[in-house]
């Protein structure tokens, strides 16, 4: 191992939110290809009943082992720290103030960046070889459709089903062809008529011109999935994962605690990961519906590892794939306005600019979801507003920034440095 290496740090696994542990190994993913650094998982690797990972990360204790094994104490004088910058405090992170390429510690554990939002703060970084780097890997922030698929790209080369997962998936696919669309609906355990028909409307949209279809279903609530199997019969093949009927070797199969249920549905935790694979196997679309806010993070990640699956060779770009929102008319009122969440795809066109009282849509949506409000018809809620101000991002109605107010808060602000020490002089903790 030599001495130089640098490694970014991936969360410790506890928590309900599975599929949110996947951002959190997605974004140290991207803030490898920022700074050049490997990456690292403290503890076990996540859920590994159900993924497998590629072989370029390393576990903590494995990067202990090869620390000492290699003497890279002794023989290079280097010990192996790690520096903590926490996203979630906004007065002590160095998102937008720090030149992060020229920090010397080996190990950068970016911590609270659980959503699409955090690494896009490099794009607005005071350092112009932050910012030539972020934008380099998430393109041009004011056309969306323009924008690189980085989760899905990056999705791909890093997890895929495990062995067991992928025998649900097949036992699903029985032997047939890959789906054409897979619909996901989050509806918080709701039956709404509304959402059943605007889904509808979208698929019937999105299938124009497929030789029988074959369209995966699925949702929080079973229910909903009993009500649109039976409309979508006679024109597309359902497929949805009924696991009871499943007689396969997952471990890990009792059901989460009942509390969650309303927020994340009856079935267990490895239900979602079956689901999850299944759905990006679409060869066309992804479709995103819910009862409150469309386009949730497990539809995202679904979308973006389908589009790259489905990648162009010969035009660099996925191949007439689209990630579409399903919204029914009552979401849009007041607008994208309930469409919020930091991390939400609506949520940077949620302010004023946008229009009121829309009849049902089908929305083509990005698959890399913005950072900022740069782009057209984009503008900051008042909550985001005050929220950026603790950034030190004075931040208008419409979305444009005050970058010679960040130069000087930046220039104002306290540099506090964290570390952890893993392996000093000849002791590993």
């Amino acid at each position: 191992m030599r001495p130089s290496l640098g490694i970014f740090k991936v969360g410790t696994v506890s928590g309900q939110r599975a599929i949110v542990r996947i951002f959190e190994i997605h974004y140290s993913l991207k803030k490898q290809v920022l700074t050049s650094r490997f990456v690292l998982i403290r503890g076990k690797y996540p859920f590994g009943d159900y993924i497998s990972y590629a072989n370029f990360s390393f576990t903590l204790k494995e990067v202990k082992h090869l620390w000492k094994k290699n003497d890279c104490v002794g023989k290079f004088g280097r010990h192996l720290i790690m520096r903590v910058d926490d996203f979630e405090k906004p007065s002590e992170t160095n998102v937008l103030c720090g030149n992060w390429k020229k920090w010397k510690q080996p190990i950068i554990w970016f911590k609270g960046t659980t959503d699409a939002v955090a690494m896009q703060f490099f794009l607005k970084n005071i350092h112009v070889q932050m910012r030539k780097s972020a934008s380099a890997l998430f393109g041009n922030t004011e056309v969306l459709r323009s924008r690189p698929n980085v989760i899905g790209e990056l999705l791909r080369v890093m997890i895929s089903p495990s062995p067991d997962v992928q025998n649900a998936v097949n036992w699903v696919i029985d032997g047939g062809r890959d789906p054409h669309l897979a619909v996901h609906m989050r509806m918080l355990m709701n039956r709404s008529p509304r959402a059943v028909n605007a889904v509808l409307n979208c698929i019937k949209t999105t299938i124009v011109g497929i030789q029988q279809p074959r369209v995966v279903l699925v949702s929080d609530t079973p229910s909903l999935v009993n009500d649109l199997m039976p409309k979508l019969h006679g024109f597309t093949e359902v497929l949805h994962f009924e696991y009871k009927k499943f007689r396969g070797n997952i471990s890990g199969g009792s059901v989460g605690a009942a509390f969650r249920a309303r927020d994340w549905g009856p079935a267990p935790r490895w239900v979602a990961f079956v689901d999850f694979f299944l759905a990006s196997r679409a060869t066309h679309a992804v479709i995103t519906g819910a009862q409150r806010r469309v386009g949730t993070t497990y539809a995202q990640l679904i979308a973006a590892l389908a589009a790259s699956y489905q990648l162009d060779q010969d035009h660099g770009g996925p191949a007439n794939f689209s990630f579409i929102s399903s919204f029914q008319n009552n979401l849009l009122r007041a607008g994208l306005q309930n469409q919020v969440g930091w991390g939400h795809v609506w949520n940077r066109l949620a302010g004023q600019l946008s229009c009121h009282s829309q009849p049902n849509q089908c929305a083509l949506t990005p698959v890399l979801p913005p950072g900022w409000w740069d782009g057209l018809w984009q503008s900051p809620i008042p909550r985001d507003i005050r929220r950026m101000e603790a950034y030190g991002v004075k931040l208008t109605g419409f979305g444009t920034i005050d970058e010679n107010r960040l130069r000087g808060y930046c220039k104002a602000k306290k540099a506090i440095t964290r570390t952890i020490p893993i392996c000093v002089r000849f002791k590993c903790s």
